[in-house]
């Protein structure tokens, strides 16, 4: 019985591997041909970050370089659309190497440089094309759209913006500023407890920060206001 069941299994296993070898041969040429495909792939992958990303990207770094330094002279102007000497702005950097982390970076530079000279709808149509999702950056991006707003006298847009800002730095830094700023929208429009409730965040929650120092100044003025 024994003998019996170790033949049938020797068989089985026979006839599975002949099967196998069968749909090997059968199929021979598809399997190679997904073979050498995925090869190609992976191939085509590491030659396209060796040979055109890195060398691209390094390029576009190269080209921010000369904006970054205008930019923090303040000369916006020339940080966005270049100078007479061979720097081309941060317009056309974000163009040209799009793609890039450069040229991510090089768009949130358009976008404040554009809020820096007043040009505002500008400046939230290149911030908004900025792609981040740090708790620094990102949320600083969103914060200057929601001051573009107010800016622009779209009060609805810039308390919400400025809250989501707030909300997506969730620190000490940056959130209480969103939520202050936030709250003097409100209080201009009248939402008086919806400002209280932003300044009381601020109280309760960041209540280590620079802004909460002087927090319930803002919040018994909303108070009055209230009455």
């Amino acid at each position: 019985m024994a003998e019996q069941k170790k033949t049938n299994e020797a068989l089985n296993v026979e006839e599975a591997l002949t099967q196998s070898e069968a749909f090997l041969i059968k199929n021979k040429k598809t399997i190679i041909g997904a073979v050498v495909a995925v090869i190609v792939i992976v191939a085509g992958v590491s030659m396209y970050k060796h040979l055109y990303a890195a060398p691209r990207e390094e390029k576009a770094q190269a080209a921010l370089f000369k904006g970054q330094e205008y930019f923090e002279a303040g000369q916006f102007e020339q940080a966005l659309n270049g100078d007479s000497i061979g720097y081309e702005g941060f317009a056309k950097v974000a163009d040209e190497f799009s793609g890039t982390k450069a040229a991510n970076l090089a768009q949130a530079y358009m976008g404040i440089c554009y809020a820096k000279m007043g040009q505002n709808e500008q400046a939230i149509e290149a911030l908004n094309q900025f792609d981040g999702n740090d708790q620094m950056v990102a949320p600083a991006i969103k914060g200057t759209i929601g001051n573009c707003y107010a800016q622009l006298g779209q009060l609805d847009k810039a308390a919400a913006t400025l809250q989501e800002a707030a909300a997506q730095a969730d620190n000490n830094t940056l959130s209480p500023i969103f939520l202050k700023q936030a709250g003097e929208i409100l209080v201009k429009q009248g939402k008086f407890d919806e400002a209280i409730q932003a300044y009381t965040t601020i109280k309760d929650k960041y209540f280590a920060s620079y802004t909460a120092m002087d927090i319930d100044k803002y919040i018994e003025q909303a108070k009055l206001l209230k009455k």
